[in-house]
């Protein structure tokens, strides 16, 4: 995934200009490294490209502005003390509404004199001040200064270009609700209202439409034939009647056009017990395909669970998988069973196979629920997250962790995995106190701190980070 990022230059008149530009070198060699645009002054527009006067902060705003579609976030630079107001100004003036990360030079023992003093130490206070003052939220690196071809600044970098991506793809996110949800899970009830106040838009859609408008399709349709295909490259599908395949196949292009049509990004599904009755197979596969290409899609028409795979993939750039807190693991307070029936990404899960799913099928018919998924998700770390909107205070709230996937031996069927979280007991006490929902979402990779950051800080959500 591609970032664009702003950057200002801060300059103060009677600190060394030339350390502008050497910063600026710094930034584009890092930028190249790290597979960043940066939207910038060239160095002849102003002093090297730095932001110092009014004037200055004009012209940089003014080209923020005509790319303000691309750009995800702005890096506030300071080689020296810079110009506080010359900062704050530019970012008034451009007119947007990004995540900040400001960062400060070190100076160096031996180089406190006139051609090489810096004081960005003190001038970063200045800038936050003032970008306080303007009323802008903002980031910071992990050391008050830090030098951007430092490991540490990368890593800092890295994190913020993952709070970029979740701020910017949750405000602007549509997402399909496919169905009611099922009568028995009040547990995933939850606001449209709260979620539009933070940009998050839900279109709904009558299950019925859905298999109406598959059941009219032939079998030798084209659509229908490409995903065929597509079902069978996927997985494992030698237990599968073919019937039951040809019903996925149209079920996924009638979603699919849908999706296309309403410019979804994601969906929530009401997959049991309505679909297995009226259509005769488990939405499943079609769910994971989604999800492998990053257009998640959640069980039981969960959409604040879509949410939470949304923003973890968003973080991580990796598919998200919705998945319950399901069993203790013997007697291991820090280690679970995480299980869904299941529809997984095949990225977690890489001897992914189509199956039954049992459990529904004892009340159903198993030879309905075809479409269920099966495979053990490969072991390493981990990234979970769970959002909700608490209806009764107004407000979107969430958790997130990081944990690790084992190889510890679990005997089972569905989608499975044992997870390791330190001090799992307090975290699922406080899930339990504070009434979240049984499913959670998880990612491969360590962005709970990113997640933390875009929620807090940014979309303005409660957010109690276990790591």
């Amino acid at each position: 995934m591609s970032t664009t990022l702003g950057v200002i230059f801060g300059n103060r008149d009677f600190f060394p200009t030339h350390l502008v530009g050497e910063a600026r070198k710094d930034i584009l060699a890092l930028f190249k490294e790290m597979k960043i645009e940066g939207v910038m002054l060239g160095e002849n527009e102003t002093k090297l490209g730095s932001v110092e006067t009014y004037a200055h902060a004009k012209a940089c705003a003014d080209l923020f502005k005509a790319n303000r579609d691309r750009i995800e976030g702005i890096i506030v630079v300071l080689p020296n003390f810079g110009d506080e107001k010359g900062v704050a100004d530019t970012i008034k003036l451009s007119g947007l509404n990004v995540p900040i990360l400001v960062q400060a030079y070190p100076d160096t023992l031996g180089a406190f004199n006139v051609e090489r003093r810096r004081d960005a130490f003190c001038g970063k206070v200045s800038v936050c001040n003032n970008l306080r003052q303007y009323g802008y939220q903002f980031s910071l690196t992990s050391l008050h200064t830090s030098h951007p071809t430092t490991d540490a600044f990368k890593k800092d970098l890295q994190k913020f270009v993952s709070v970029c991506h979740v701020v910017k793809g949750l405000r602007t996110v549509r997402l399909g609700a496919i169905g009611a949800r099922p009568g028995a899970f009040n547990t995933v009830r939850y606001s449209e209202k709260i979620l539009q106040a933070s940009g998050i838009t839900v279109t709904t859609v009558d299950l019925s439409e859905i298999i109406g408008n598959s059941t009219r399709l032939s079998d030798d349709a084209p659509k229908v034939k490409a995903k065929l295909e597509e079902i069978h490259a996927y997985a494992k599908h030698d237990t599968v009647p073919s019937t039951a395949i040809v019903r996925m196949a149209k079920l996924g292009v009638v979603i699919s056009d849908w999706m296309q049509a309403n410019d979804l990004q994601a969906t929530a599904l009401q997959c049991w017990t309505s679909i297995q009755q009226n259509y005769g197979i488990n939405a499943c596969t079609l769910m994971s395909m989604m999800s492998d290409q990053l257009m998640p899609s959640a069980c039981e028409t969960d959409i604040t669970g879509v949410v939470s795979m949304y923003a973890l993939q968003l973080a991580s750039n990796f598919p998200g998988a919705l998945v319950d807190w399901n069993n203790n693991y013997a007697d291991d307070p820090d280690r679970c069973v995480l299980f869904h029936c299941g529809n997984w990404a095949k990225f977690f899960v890489p001897e992914i196979e189509i199956k039954t799913a049992p459990i529904l099928g004892t009340t159903i018919g198993e030879e309905n629920t075809y479409g269920a998924m099966a495979g053990r998700a490969a072991a390493g770390p981990m990234t979970y997250a769970r959002v909700s909107t608490d209806d009764i205070r107004g407000i979107i709230r969430a958790y997130t962790g990081e944990g690790e996937l084992t190889n510890d031996p679990l005997d089972t069927f569905g989608h499975r995995t044992v997870v390791h979280t330190p001090n799992l007991q307090k975290l699922l006490a406080y899930l339990c106190n504070n009434g979240f929902e049984h499913h959670v979402a998880m990612t491969m990779g360590n962005v709970a701190n990113a997640l933390d950051e875009a929620f807090t800080n940014y979309m303005g959500w409660e957010n109690y980070n276990h790591s």
